[in-house]
């Protein structure tokens, strides 16, 4: 597969929606994960990342002007025993609750489908870091974006070289509908020599009339405290 530049797929893309990447930092010693936000509502945009005991979650900026709470306050990141789960819904709960019952990532993911905010049917995108670099992403969504049925696609990966990662997001593009991810994620080189430092990156490259907040978070492979940067429009 191709190897493509993350901070240049950003910056050619206006709208990519909602994203994950896991990956590997520049030295080989740190596991990544990025997770942010966008939005072209004022709802959607009246939102900031806060840190919580076992990750982060989403909230209102501004309580007055939240309209409707349903699929954009959640938890996109939570911990659990070494673990990293990200998503872009509250099926970060769903896959905890699943995992902490000894059950997996994919049985907890096949009990749930795309989001239902029709016409857009917005795919729900899913990764599960493990604590020696290896990870699983997965992405819910409509088949021939009509609504009817459920397609279900799972990613299982040992891991990646030094540098790189698998990067999947929400829309391919602007448009009305918002057309869905298609195909694999995407394999890019992610210039990863420290937490804040690419979340500067990534921050500067996601298009600045549409992007809400920004989670970056290296974690020690092996275990250890993880050095997390978070990055909201709204301050």
């Amino acid at each position: 597969m191709e190897l493509l530049d993350l901070t240049a797929l950003l910056r050619q893309n206006p709208y990519p929606g909602r994203g994950i990447v896991l990956g590997r930092s520049d030295d080989g010693r740190f596991a990544v994960t990025v997770y942010f936000i966008m939005g072209r509502s004022g709802n959607s945009r009246n939102r900031v990342f806060l840190e919580t005991e076992d990750g982060i979650r989403t909230e209102a900026f501004d309580p007055s002007k939240m309209q409707d709470p349903s699929l954009i306050i959640y938890h996109p990141v939570r911990l659990l025993n070494g673990r990293t789960i990200v998503t872009n819904g509250d099926q970060t709960d769903t896959v905890r609750d699943a995992l902490a019952a000894g059950g997996t990532f994919e049985g907890a993911l096949r009990t749930r489908c795309f989001e239902p905010d029709g016409p857009n049917f917005t795919p729900r995108i899913s990764g599960l870091l493990e604590p020696d670099g290896s990870f699983r992403m997965s992405i819910l969504k409509s088949a021939d974006g009509d609504g009817s049925l459920s397609h279900r696609y799972f990613y299982e990966y040992d891991g990646c070289r030094a540098g790189e990662g698998r990067f999947i997001h929400t829309y391919m593009g602007d448009g009305t509908p918002l057309p869905s991810f298609e195909g694999e994620p995407e394999r890019v080189l992610l210039h990863a020599d420290s937490a804040a430092a690419l979340a500067d990156r990534v921050w500067d490259a996601l298009n600045p009339d549409n992007k809400v907040s920004l989670y970056v978070s290296f974690t020690p492979l092996g275990g250890g405290s993880a050095e997390t940067v978070i990055r909201n429009r709204n301050q």
